[in-house]
């Protein structure tokens, strides 16, 4: 028998009496499934009922009329259903779900939160909402390649659609909790063109904006927005101020982050997230509190974007299990063909300023191995190596012309080797496990990983942030 699920939409009926009417749904039961009248007799026909969170399985049917013999609309176990209502404290209009697991075997719960993700690149913020129990129903990305490697790690999920965001359908985009968005940051970065929220890449917040005012009254409960910190920066805070303003006009009540990847890996990355929340006329914190998550420059920011409707709950500090590089890379044999040759090796320590170079040769005369990143920038003209020794990988980029590649020096008891980071050294360095399956080439796998999300960060804002915001709206 195929699995399948179904929502329920539990009424204050419902709820007074213990009843989880399956009315029209009789699809989804066996015919052995209804019962008799009375519990006693209808041995045989019962099936077995999970009930989440309970960690409680009960032995029900569907009851018969005493008089007529039809099937009942509702399972005949309302003393269990009573303990998963109160258990899960659920509200007249809200939905359960039964998840039919085998022949005789059913699962209640309620229902996984439902996103969207925009942007979806390779599908980073995927991997760390399914990880933290929501479903991803829909993804969209222009990039052809990037959707891709998206395919080959969900080859059997019809939700990505490919294409520019301005031309989507607003009716082929499912209800959701959630919308995340990591619109590109070309023209907010430092290293972009810093043409801003009008630019040609990052004007596609705009696409984004123009779904949510079509939705109306479908609009999701919670937005997440993942960008550069140049966002906050750019035009004097005058695009972030406009992007928030223009969330406000929909509806939301909006917070801002600033977070770090290396609380969570051997990755130097800090980026800005916008929490978009609607505003259900419930008391908001509008006075920030200076912490880890909200440093001065957004803090400075919100003091003086006062006409911005702010809510700013105050939040945990992120963790400080900070790996090193050494635990992410692959301990490649000397002869592996990835170890560049002593010709480009030999060109690369020539790159070195005396500050970097020193740094170098003291690695090389450690008595252990160690590791340090580096990357070629255009120092006065001149194309320069720059050593970066602190166990802690620079942030990666998207190797756009070659020059966003990072490279790895590993030296110690009188040697040294050089070559750039894998593919699926970059992937670890953004959280993700290894059983991701990387089946582009090494440009293209750069490409993606440079320009995706943090895995462990995602998952640390649903765990500590979106779960407990989408019980309040």
């Amino acid at each position: 028998m195929t699995a399948a699920k179904r929502l329920i939409q539990v009424n204050a009926a419902n709820l007074k009496h213990s009843h989880l009417y399956v009315t029209g749904l009789r699809d989804l039961f066996p015919p052995e499934a209804i019962g008799g009248s009375r519990r006693k007799g209808s041995n045989g026909h019962g099936f077995e009922l999970v009930l989440d969170g309970l960690g409680e399985t009960v032995v029900t049917d569907i009851g018969s009329d005493a008089k007529t013999g039809k099937a009942r609309g509702f399972l005949r176990c309302r003393a269990a259903i009573a303990r998963f209502y109160k258990h899960h404290a659920v509200k007249p209009g809200g939905y359960v779900e039964l998840e039919r697991l085998a022949e005789r075997k059913y699962r209640l719960r309620l229902p996984r939160p439902r996103a969207a993700e925009f942007f979806a690149g390779i599908g980073l913020v995927r991997l760390a909402l399914e990880a933290q129990g929501w479903d991803v129903v829909f993804a969209n990305d222009i990039d052809a390649d990037k959707a891709a490697m998206y395919g080959h790690n969900w080859p059997n999920d019809d939700h990505f659609v490919p294409g520019d965001i301005h031309d989507l359908k607003v009716r082929n985009i499912p209800d959701c909790d959630l919308f995340t968005a990591s619109f590109p940051c070309n023209d907010l970065s430092i290293a972009g063109k810093w043409e801003g929220l009008n630019g040609k890449q990052s004007s596609a917040f705009w696409g984004l904006i123009e779904i949510l005012r079509e939705l109306r009254e479908r609009r999701p409960p919670l937005v997440l927005l993942e960008n550069v910190f140049g966002f906050l920066q750019r035009h004097e805070g005058k695009d972030f101020e406009a992007a928030l303003l223009a969330l406000n006009g929909l509806g939301y009540n909006v917070d801002a982050l600033i977070l770090n990847a290396l609380n969570w890996v051997p990755q130097s990355r800090t980026r800005l997230f916008v929490i978009a929340k609607r505003d259900q006329g419930e008391p908001r914190q509008t006075a920030p509190i200076e912490c880890e998550v909200r440093p001065e420059p957004l803090i400075n920011f919100i003091y003086t974007h006062d006409q911005i409707r702010w809510d700013l709950p105050l939040l945990p500090s992120p963790p400080k299990l900070r790996k090193h590089l050494a635990d992410i890379v692959d301990d490649l044999p000397d002869d592996d063909p990835n170890w560049w040759n002593k010709e480009r090796t030999e060109y690369f320590m020539k790159q070195l300023s005396p500050k970097h170079a020193s740094q170098a040769n003291e690695m090389i005369r450690g008595k252990l191995v160690s590791y340090a990143t580096a990357f070629r920038r255009v120092r006065h003209g001149k194309s320069m190596a720059e050593l970066r020794t602190d166990g802690i990988a620079g942030c990666l980029r998207t190797p756009r012309g070659g020059s966003g590649r990072q490279i790895l020096f590993k030296a110690g008891k009188e040697k040294y080797q050089v070559r750039l980071l894998t593919a699926r050294e970059c992937a670890r360095l953004q959280g993700v496990p290894d059983d991701f399956h990387i089946e582009v080439g090494l440009n293209q796998a750069l490409f993606g990983f440079g320009d995706a999300v943090c895995v462990p960060v995602i998952e640390w804002i649903a765990a500590n942030y979106l779960k407990p915001a989408l019980a309040r709206v």
